[in-house]
């Protein structure tokens, strides 16, 4: 019997940094388990790949929701990384940690040691922000944090444009002040993506202490009682038990963590009744309070000056390519978005709820599942509600673990989150119609002009309507009877357990939830090395349950 100190579900955002936190005692062993395969591929490195990734079948998880009934019965896709790194191995490289007073929340929802002087130094200490370190930004840290390599002038024409209508440009939207707009920051090094497996574990995979096995599906977890003892893992046809003779630790996601305990009697219990699967805990708060980042874009076509599609369409790709190839520059080396503006949708709101991003291209999705570069010149602007009201759930389709979770977010269900939209749909407009940016505007192309009044715009979005892909919540961090971790994040009513991902999230960080997932992985693997479970000596049966 396999036997390690410690147990890591998913190489992903959180996983990773939590991996080489724990084994950097060299007389503790880790193993490192992730269900994807290796993500050392040309079109993972290189940032402007992450279209190509997409709808990857073997990189992702490839999840859709359910038929929701606001959204005309549509299903959503949602993407989720299945490699080393996970998302941060498909994403758009965004680096957003978000507003100071979205951690004092966490703390002061009964979570002391989350307020944002608390998680400032964990963010510090796990970058290299390429420009300066000060009081807000750390430098030597393992994760690589730059700016766009090219900053296009559309873009600057938007920020210009912004500040036109009241909003303060932001230097360093990752500083002291987050509110105003500015250009973003990405998980780039020297043009290549730095996914958290790059960042974390790559240069530590020498470490004798460490394992890292690749498609590896972990399908439920071993109990003594209501003390885990292991998992058990289907591997290359196989299944196999493995034991962790400290602790077990969940970094699976938002979807796969609160999934794998449900599948081993955690969660709801009737839940797992309904789907005959022995409750070893009735936690009610597994796999709800599912939140995510409702998404409109709007297509503007634009002056051939302003926008860089036709670089990366036709002929011209191929030399964009070379260029790449040969200095890792270029338009292949940009992340999805260039700008970013956190507004607030109404006046009285105490600090900005939508964010509002721009970019001087614009893709296609055709009916195969792959994503193109528009042939025309076209920019690209897009708004979601950062804190939404809306939340939803996830429960299990089977008690096989081979079958996706069912995912049902419930979006548009809550008036002040449409009205929230429908406002940051006008100030785009608002925007976009503003000097200097609207000289680079030849029309609007989505919605259109003929889409004006609240209902139109409704509609529109009921058709159009997308996800940011930052789910978050599903394993809340707290301490009431719906919380599933505690703040130094084990698992309430069961031994040798933490759940470390997004999932622990109370609600989502407003921005691009890539940055704060990653911090968790750093700030949870130092909790784990403080609280050092002390071993425990696993005689593991092979009925073991």
């Amino acid at each position: 019997m396999e036997t390690y100190d410690y147990i890591i579900v998913g190489a992903g955002s959180a996983g990773c940094p939590v991996a080489a936190a724990l084994s950097a005692d060299p007389d503790i062993k880790v193993l490192l388990l992730e269900a994807g395969p290796h993500a050392d591929r040309f079109w993972v490195n290189t940032p402007a790949g992450m279209g190509k990734l997409y709808f990857n079948k073997l990189l992702n998880w490839n999840y859709h929701t359910e038929p929701m009934t606001m959204l005309k019965d549509r299903r959503m896709y949602w993407p989720r990384g299945k490699t080393l790194g996970g998302s941060s191995s498909i994403n758009g490289m965004v680096f957003i940690r978000g507003h100071r007073g979205d951690f004092d929340s966490w703390r002061d929802l009964g979570n002391p040691g989350w307020g944002y002087d608390d998680v400032l130094p964990y963010f510090r200490s796990m970058e290299h922000f390429e420009r300066r370190e000060d009081r807000f930004r750390g430098q030597g840290g393992p994760l690589w944090i730059s700016d766009p390599v090219r900053k296009e002038p559309a873009s600057g024409d938007f920020i210009e444009a912004a500040k036109q209508l009241g909003h303060r440009e932001l230097e360093d939207m990752n500083g002291e002040e987050h509110d105003g707009v500015g250009f973003m920051q990405h998980t780039i090094r020297k043009g290549r993506r730095h996914s958290a497996f790059v960042a974390f574990v790559k240069p530590i995979l020498h470490r004798s202490n460490l394992t890292v096995r690749t498609d590896c599906r972990v399908e439920r977890l071993l109990f003594e009682g209501r003390t885990v003892i292991g998992v058990e893992v289907f591997h290359k046809g196989r299944r196999l038990k493995i034991a962790a003779s400290r602790e077990v630790i969940l970094s699976g996601g938002a979807i796969n963590s609160p999934q794998l305990l449900m599948l081993s009697g955690v969660g709801p219990a009737e839940e797992l009744q309904k789907h005959g699967i022995p409750v070893v805990l009735d936690a009610p708060g597994v796999g709800r309070n599912l939140q995510d980042h409702f998404y409109v874009h709007t297509g503007w076509r634009a002056r051939a000056d302003s926008s860089y599609n036709a670089n990366l369409a036709g002929l011209r790709k191929y030399w964009e390519g070379f260029k790449y190839l040969m200095s890792h520059r270029g338009y292949l080396a940009l992340g999805s978005s260039q700008v970013a503006a956190f507004v607030k949708s109404q006046p009285e709101e105490e600090r900005a709820d939508l964010q509002i991003s721009f970019r001087p291209m614009t893709f296609q999705y055709n009916a195969d599942g792959t994503v193109d570069v528009e042939n025309q010149p076209g920019m690209g602007v897009s708004v979601y509600q950062l804190r939404p009201n809306t939340t939803g759930a996830v429960t299990l389709r089977s008690p096989n673990a081979a079958d996706k979770a069912v995912c049902t977010p419930h979006f548009l269900t809550d008036p002040d989150d449409i009205s929230a939209v429908i406002s940051g749909i006008r100030q785009i407009r608002d925007i976009m119609t503003s000097k200097p940016i609207a000289a680079r505007v030849v029309s609007e192309e989505i919605p259109g002009p003929q889409v004006c009044t609240d209902d139109e715009i409704f509609r529109f979005m009921q058709d159009t309507g997308n996800s940011a892909h930052h789910q978050g919540g599903t394993c809340r961090m707290g301490g009431d009877g719906m919380a599933v971790v505690d703040e130094r994040l084990r698992v309430h009513g069961l031994a040798r357990l933490r759940v470390v991902d997004a999932s622990i999230m109370p609600h989502l960080t407003s921005g691009n939830t890539n940055a704060p997932t990653i911090m968790i992985g750093v700030k949870g693997g130092d909790m784990i090395r403080q609280d050092m479970a002390p071993r425990r000596s696993i005689a593991m049966e092979q009925g073991a349950t």
